[in-house]
C-alpha cells in the first residue's frame, strides 16, 4: 500500500504525470460509437508517458490523442525483480520493440505495446497480459482524471449523435479538450 501512496502523490494531471500508471484517452469518433476503446499508454516510474502512437514510432510525453483522461495506478512492488528500474527497464525494451513494428488497429496497437511492457516485468508474476485483458481491466480500474470534465465532453458528443449537423463542430471542441 506504501506504493499506491508514494505514486499518487507524484501524480499531476497539470503536467501530465502518472508514475506506475496505465493512461487512456479517448479516440476521437470511435471511442463515442464504443466507449470501452480507446488509446492507451504506460508511464515511467517519473511519469513520462509512453504510447504506441503509430506505425514504427512510440511517442514520448505527447499521447496520439491528447491528454489522458483516465489512469489506473499499478504497484511497483508486484513487479518480479522489484523496484523503479525493472519497471523503467520494462517500459524502455517495449518501447525499443515497438519503435520497429507496424502499428494495426485490431492486432498490434497500443495495447499490446503496454502489454508487451507488462509482460516483461512480469507485473503479478504473470506473462499472459494481453490487449484483451488489458481493456477490462482499466475499463474497471480506471480513475477519471476530472470526472466533471469528462461528463461534459460526453454529454455534448451525445448531442452530436441527435445531430449529425454538429458532428464536426462536436469533433472540433472534443479535439481540443483532449490536447488541453
Amino acid at each position: 500500500m506504501k506504493n499506491y501512496h508514494i505514486a499518487f502523490e507524484r501524480i499531476n494531471p497539470d503536467t501530465s504525470r502518472y508514475p506506475y500508471c496505465i493512461v487512456w484517452t479517448p479516440i476521437p469518433v470511435l471511442s463515442w460509437l464504443l466507449p470501452f476503446i480507446g488509446h492507451m499508454g504506460i508511464c515511467t516510474s517519473s511519469g513520462i508517458i509512453r504510447d504506441f502512437a503509430g506505425p514504427y514510432f512510440v511517442s514520448e510525453d505527447n499521447m496520439a490523442f491528447g491528454r489522458p483522461t483516465k489512469y489506473w495506478m499499478l504497484d511497483v512492488a508486484r513487479v518480479y525483480a522489484s523496484g523503479s528500474n525493472a519497471w523503467d527497464t520494462a517500459v524502455q525494451d517495449a518501447s525499443e520493440e515497438y519503435k520497429n513494428r507496424m502499428h494495426n488497429l485490431c492486432c498490434d496497437n497500443c495495447h499490446s505495446h503496454v502489454a508487451m511492457a507488462l509482460n516483461l516485468m512480469r507485473y503479478e508474476n504473470k506473462t499472459s497480459w494481453n490487449m484483451i485483458n488489458l481493456c477490462l481491466l482499466s475499463l474497471v480500474h480506471g480513475k477519471h482524471v476530472s470526472p466533471r470534465k469528462t461528463r461534459q465532453v460526453l454529454r455534448y458528443c451525445l448531442s452530436a449523435l441527435s445531430s449529425p449537423r454538429k458532428t464536426c463542430q462536436v469533433l472540433r471542441y472534443c479535439l481540443s479538450v483532449c490536447s488541453l
